[in-house]
């Protein structure tokens, strides 16, 4: 019998016995066999990738406006009168410890016909927790940059309630005859849409109220009446000055209301 050539050759057995040995039919490879194994089908081969299709966010996203300066509020037409419980504003509310500042500056914004925000400086300053500069330790560059970036910070924060239709009212103890704490860096930061107002009772209010605070918020007497004293360098500033002596909250409050429509109608320059 003739096989054709290159085909494999069954090996010789003996009549009624199986495959010799080692031998394999054609397409198979020799592994490990055991009684009633079934060999494994060969590897699909692998799929192409594919770019996934996009999915839409089912949670939907708020386009906001990016924040900038702050340009000053329009005047209403001459026979309306200013009204600054429905505009939308950039208030600084200026003051030694003690004066009110943030407890107007809340009051006033709890209560307003608007959306409006309140941001003082003094507490986003005590963000900063392992290596917070207090300035009552002494005025340094270490508090004076921190100082810097906390007022950057509410600048840019109040920039942005401001450019999505939300007033803002920002709190300072900001000093007339020192540069680095003053208004010119409010002005950087906000823009010249800034109005700001000063609060400043008699300095026996500004020391029973100082009292009253704890922590590191409550001053030294000596050092509230330093403070006290340079605050009056605000008088003849040409900005508007509220002395809340005599005024509950809520009275200062209504007084604020009153000077912003001034300043809205003629804003003041500084």
């Amino acid at each position: 019998m003739q096989h054709a050539v290159g085909s494999p050759l069954p090996p010789p057995h003996q009549p009624g016995q199986g495959p010799a040995a080692g031998w394999m039919p054609t397409g198979q490879h020799p592994g490990p066999q055991h009684p009633g194994s079934v060999p494994p089908p060969p590897a699909a081969p692998p799929m192409p990738y594919t770019i996934p299709r996009h999915v839409p966010d089912t949670t939907g996203h708020v386009q906001l406006p990016p924040g900038g300066p702050v340009a000053m509020p329009s005047a209403p037409p001459a026979q309306a009168a200013p009204d600054p419980t429905s505009t939308t504003l950039a208030v600084l509310l200026i003051g030694p410890a003690g004066a009110g500042k943030t407890s107007v500056a809340k009051y006033w914004a709890d209560h307003r016909r608007v959306p409006t925000a309140h941001i003082s400086l003094d507490d986003v300053r005590e963000w900063v927790r392992s290596g917070f500069a207090d300035p009552q330790s002494g005025w340094n560059d270490h508090s004076e940059a921190q100082y810097r970036l906390a007022r950057r910070t509410c600048g840019f924060a109040a920039r942005n309630f401001l450019a999505n239709g939300i007033s803002c009212i920002l709190d300072d103890a900001v000093f007339p005859d020192r540069p680095v704490v003053g208004l010119g860096g409010w002005k950087r930061h906000v823009g010249p849409g800034l109005l700001p107002v000063v609060l400043l009772p008699g300095l026996e209010i500004v020391l029973e109220r100082n009292a009253k605070r704890s922590g590191n918020r409550r001053l030294t007497d000596e050092e509230v009446a330093r403070i006290h004293g340079r605050m009056a360098g605000w008088y003849g500033s040409g900005l508007p000055i509220i002395d809340n002596s005599q005024m509950d909250v809520q009275q200062t409050a209504q007084v604020l209301n009153d000077v912003l429509a001034r300043s809205i109608a003629s804003p003041p320059s500084w």
